[in-house]
């Protein structure tokens, strides 16, 4: 009997992993795709599969050991069929002609396709972008036994989210933080010298912070077998998209489903230089290319006052214009407030209810013109960093040619199972309206998936967090009170403040605070917001119990660890329901 040997195949971006388990022995009878062993990578675990069935006659690695790619991992006895015999054959046949599949194609036939050429590549589900959205959804449509094609305009995968946006900006948001707490000690008694910035070391801990996420994401996708077509999708009809790499070749790839993940784009201002390297979108900010002595920020929603606070604590003088009255337009006053007023100490200027009308670019730097409340006729900038906003890229993918609606912003409408005004065409993330958040994307990818799988699954979140992690968090879920008052909605609030939280004072924070919003008649918990450190991690027990139905003694009566902040929250509720013994009750029941 010949003896062959398994070796690991490529799992993508890493030089060495480490065996966390051997699943198999010598003497063990394997199938094809039996799991041999488990290794553990910078995103997670993975199980690699015998690339046939036959018998094991020596395991050639321990636990514990560092694997690369192509290294033996045992030696095997390949079975007679090369085990793609009549087990595949079933297992391919039950999936053909499985119940869900054949209700699918009936309830939802394709158009007849206008190109005659031939595809390339053939899937059942091709999904046009690779950010959280997408590659959930590739992910998880494998997972349940489809053929899956993501396509991804860039070399390398993940999105803005992970390349960058949320992952880059809160790699460099952390050194921030550090450096502001270091120098906040002061006030206690502890003194540390003004730090050195390495700007080049900076950057590459912010790109190995990347690397390891996306490195990650490509092993996941060859261990499901999704295939990733790089360059940009279009489609060409109802079952076919072209996708044009940089070298100006095109591939084309047919499905009988499709998920488009496009995402979003930095919005550009007409009258501003983009052209100019000085004025720099989310993107280019993030290359720290140079700490300017004088930057504006236009626009003072979450991205623009993450950044900020990045320019800011490495040395850069920062002013914020936002057209806005209040800073993150969307999140309530009593929640702002708390960070405005430690950003109007440690900026230059904060032009709230004012406007940028004019840039022009000199020698000497970029020369402003404002336009509103207590703002200066003009000033000189540094850098610029424009942050008003994103636009969807729904009409940079003829999604028209596949008879998908998309209108004049370039938003695509969907219901709540993702299914476009095509039936076999589905749509997630910011391409289909706002809030632009990674992780509502993820979850919409995943809804999008099953449904073209045929389960019975839906997007109808009771809420949806949002996070400004700047210094202090902002974070707030369900509704906000301007949502409750202006639909009508009676309500109870309950607020704690943080300079009554001895965990906060510990901290030498006392801005801090937490409500919660209460149905009137019902108790149920509606929305809450949270200012103070760590609020982003806080918010997740506010949204557990609105998705559970939580009213205010649920909440009240759960035991928080003491101290903490986390226990804000459970005084929040106990504040409304008049029980609290930390503060004197506003009122009794």
């Amino acid at each position: 009997m010949t003896t062959e040997t398994i070796n690991l195949p490529d799992i993508g971006n890493f030089d060495e992993v480490e065996i966390l388990e051997v699943l198999v022995e010598a003497g063990d009878t394997v199938e094809k795709e039996d799991s041999l062993i488990t290794l553990e990578t910078d995103k997670a675990t993975m199980e690699i599969p015998s690339p046939a069935a036959g018998k094991i006659t020596e395991v050639l690695v321990s636990v514990g050991d560092k694997i690369s790619t192509g290294k033996p991992i045992a030696k095997y006895e390949p079975a007679e069929n090369g085990g793609d015999g009549e087990k595949d054959e079933t297992a391919k046949t039950e999936s053909a002609e499985s119940p869900d599949d054949k209700s699918q194609t009936e309830s939802s036939p394709a158009a007849a396709a206008s190109t005659d050429q031939k595809a390339d590549v053939e899937c059942d589900i091709c999904v046009l972008g690779s950010g959280p959205g997408g590659y959930a959804a590739a992910f998880r449509a494998a997972d349940l036994g489809k053929s899956v094609v993501m396509i991804e305009r860039y070399p390398v995968i993940g999105g803005v989210c992970l390349n960058v946006g949320c992952i880059p900006s809160k790699a460099l948001l952390h050194v921030s933080e550090v450096l502001n707490e270091t120098r906040s000690m002061g006030a206690h008694g502890v003194t540390f010298a003004e730090p050195e910035i390495d700007l080049d070391k900076l950057r590459g801990f912010k790109d190995q912070t990347i690397k390891k996420l996306t490195g990650g994401l490509e092993a996941l996708a060859k261990q499901r077998k999704v295939t990733i077509v790089r360059g940009f999708g279009r489609f060409v009809d109802p079952t076919h998209i072209a996708v044009t790499d940089d070298d100006g070749k095109e591939a084309l790839v047919r499905f009988d489903h499709s998920i488009i993940a496009a995402g979003s784009q930095p919005v550009k201002l007409p009258f501003i230089p983009h052209d100019d390297p000085r004025v720099m979108d989310s993107t280019d900010a993030l290359e720290l290319e140079e700490i300017p002595k004088r930057m504006l920020v236009i626009g003072g929603g979450i991205i623009g006052l993450e950044m900020a606070q990045v320019y800011d604590a490495l040395g850069a003088e920062v002013s914020i214009v936002e057209l806005g009255e209040t800073i993150i337009p969307g999140a309530d006053k009593d929640l702002t407030r708390p960070l405005l007023k430690i950003l109007k100490k440690r900026y230059q200027d904060i032009f709230l209810g004012a406007k940028v009308t004019n840039v022009e670019a000199k020698d000497d730097g970029l020369h402003v013109t404002f336009e509103g409340k207590k703002t200066p006729e003009t000033a000189v900038f540094d850098r610029i960093l424009v942050a008003v906003g994103r636009s969807p890229n729904g009409k940079k993918i003829d999604a028209d040619k596949a008879g998908v609606s998309v209108d004049d912003s370039g938003f695509v409408a969907v219901d709540d199972r993702m299914r476009t005004n095509v039936e076999h065409i589905h749509a997630i993330g910011d391409v289909v309206g706002q809030p632009m958040l990674a992780h509502k994307a993820a979850h919409e990818g995943k809804v999008a998936a099953e449904v073209i799988c045929g389960l019975p699954s839906a997007f109808t979140p009771m809420g949806i967090p949002s996070v400004a992690y700047t210094d202090p968090e902002v974070a707030w879920t369900g509704k906000t009170e301007d949502e409750l008052k202006a639909e009508g909605v009676e309500y109870e609030k309950g607020a704690f403040p943080w300079a009554a939280s001895g965990r906060s004072l510990s901290l030498g924070r006392d801005e801090g605070l937490t409500k919660a919003l209460f149905c009137k008649k019902t108790h149920r918990l509606l929305g809450a917001g949270i200012v103070g450190p760590n609020a982003g991690e806080l918010i997740a027990e506010a949204m557990l119990g609105i998705e559970m139905g939580a009213d205010m003694a649920d909440i009240g009566l759960t035991i928080h660890p003491h101290p903490t902040l986390s226990e804000t929250l459970g005084f929040a509720a106990e504040m409304a329901e008049g029980t609290i013994t930390d503060l004197m009750p506003p009122k009794k029941r």
